[in-house]
């Protein structure tokens, strides 16, 4: 079977920087619903017409993947208003921000605590590949036609790195898984 639109494609994959960094690897098959919201429209259209055993190498460069860097979406915080045990690395959801912090910061955002201080804490509402052209091999290990519900929902329940946050009223574009 070909992929096409609303069928389900099990993907093994490298995800690499320019450089040749791995920065992701994924050994065993995912299921994606292609048609629907699970993968980056750049990857869809690479893997339309391939079947099983198929082999795809993309370049993406950061406006088919996660964007530029936004560092409107980068906010210094009172370090009193976490708890004590923060990590750097650790994540948030927007929804989920302590009382007092920046009224403007989006709340449908993941953010990630990128640096601790004394007396303020930083966070990141940018993807982290956000600004970072990417390299991605990719195999077709199966494709099946999707069933109603999975069109329906529009996913397999897995994404390309995607996290929905809210119900989406700043945010845009795809979001880390």
């Amino acid at each position: 079977m070909d992929i096409k639109e609303q069928c389900v494609v099990a993907l093994t994959w490298t995800l690499q920087d320019t450089l040749g960094e791995t920065l992701d690897e994924l050994h065993e098959p995912v299921e994606f619903l292609l048609g629907g919201q699970d993968l980056l429209p750049k990857i869809e259209a690479a893997l339309q017409g391939h079947s099983i055993g198929a082999s795809v190498d993309l370049h993406l460069e950061p406006e088919d993947a996660f964007g530029d860097f936004d560092e409107h979406l980068l906010f210094l915080e009172p370090r009193a208003l976490f708890p004590k045990d923060i990590e750097e690395g650790l994540t948030i959801e927007g929804s989920a921000l302590p009382a007092g912090c920046n009224p403007d910061a989006p709340r449908n955002v993941l953010y990630t605590i990128a640096q601790i201080y004394p007396e303020h804490v930083v966070l990141d509402g940018n993807h982290p590949l956000a600004g970072m052209a990417l390299r991605l091999h990719l195999k077709v290990a199966a494709v099946r036609e999707a069933t109603a519900e999975e069109v329906g929902r529009g996913s397999c329940g897995t994404g390309f790195f995607r996290i929905e946050v809210g119900d989406g009223d700043a945010a845009s574009g795809p979001t880390l898984h």
